[in-house]
């Protein structure tokens, strides 16, 4: 598998507070990455580093092969990038036409060729001279995804791109987004606390907890880890393990009365097994575990380490 992002224990210190602690990442070429963590977790200050704003206290950090140490690959590489950090770097007295040509101009672009496209992809061709103050956070959020499509980049970093946004705004960023990873075929790491929206886009997740990332995994892999399953409530798990066993069906215990059994079984069949065995059935229930519920088990563990 190819990468365009790999971090090796990447650490940045702010005096004795470590913002990241041994960070080791890597993203996919053509993949949205999604950059799961809670507020201060890091994923803004890793960010930070990738763009180039900060540099890492230590470790190791590529982009399309281009390390740290060479300056000059590195900026190279670096211009294959496109970033909204925090929030857009818009002119708010500007047009989005005219914020788009200022762009152009500080990447030293030899016309304005492009731009057209670009509002269109974004949805904001039809804006004429409305001035981005005016624009809807919606829109604002669009402009600068826009301005950082220009040059033309493979890659887009978004710092939780839908924060703040209404329900339609979402969906229009969302949809964006997936078009320029489909049709365009363009890279995005994504960071988020807004889990369960991250799950609609991501081909691939980092979970990251104090600093660090704590697990990474496929969408296949985390649809298999929050598979659907049948919660069950009984008055014994331990004769429900035996009778499950018996039966020959995938389970895990949660506590003394409840189980996720993977699998659709008999529920009449179940029952009278258990009554045979002086365990009665409470409740049964289809249950699928959320990407949020995924994360916090999983910062839950870690913290246990």
């Amino acid at each position: 598998m190819k990468y365009v992002l790999r971090t090796i224990d990447i650490c940045k210190n702010y005096k004795d507070f470590k913002a990241l602690n041994g960070l080791t990442m890597n993203v996919p070429q053509g993949s949205i990455y999604g950059f799961v963590g809670k507020n201060g977790a890091g994923k803004t200050t890793l960010i930070r580093l990738v763009c180039g704003m900060q540099l890492p206290t230590s470790g190791e950090l590529e982009l399309y092969g281009a390390k740290l140490t060479d300056n000059k690959e590195m900026s190279r590489s670096r211009r294959r990038m496109g970033a909204v950090v925090e929030t857009p770097s818009i002119y708010y007295d500007m047009t989005a036409v005219d914020n788009l040509k200022q762009q152009y101009r500080i990447l030293g672009l030899p016309s304005f060729d492009g731009i057209d496209d670009i509002l269109k992809l974004v949805g904001l061709e039809d804006t004429g001279k409305k001035k981005a103050k005016h624009f809807s956070l919606g829109m604002r959020q669009r402009l600068g995804i826009a301005i950082a499509l220009c040059g033309d980049p493979d890659m887009l970093v978004l710092d939780e791109p839908i924060n703040g946004l209404d329900p339609q705004g979402i969906i229009e960023i969302r949809e964006l987004i997936l078009k320029l990873n489909r049709e365009r075929k363009i890279t995005v790491l994504i960071s988020s606390h807004i889990l369960d929206e991250l799950a609609k886009l991501a081909t691939h997740y980092g979970f990251i907890d104090k600093g660090r990332i704590i697990r990474e995994m496929s969408a296949e892999d985390l649809e298999s880890a929050c598979r659907k399953c049948m919660r069950i409530n009984v008055t014994d798990t331990a004769v429900l393990a035996k009778v499950l066993d018996d039966m020959g069906l995938e389970y895990t215990i949660i506590d003394d009365s409840h189980a996720d059994i993977y699998a659709k079984p008999n529920i009449t069949q179940l029952s009278m097994a258990l009554a045979n065995e002086n365990c009665e059935v409470l409740t049964v229930e289809e249950h699928d575990e959320s990407l949020e519920s995924f994360y916090i088990s999983l910062v839950g563990g870690a913290g246990n380490d």
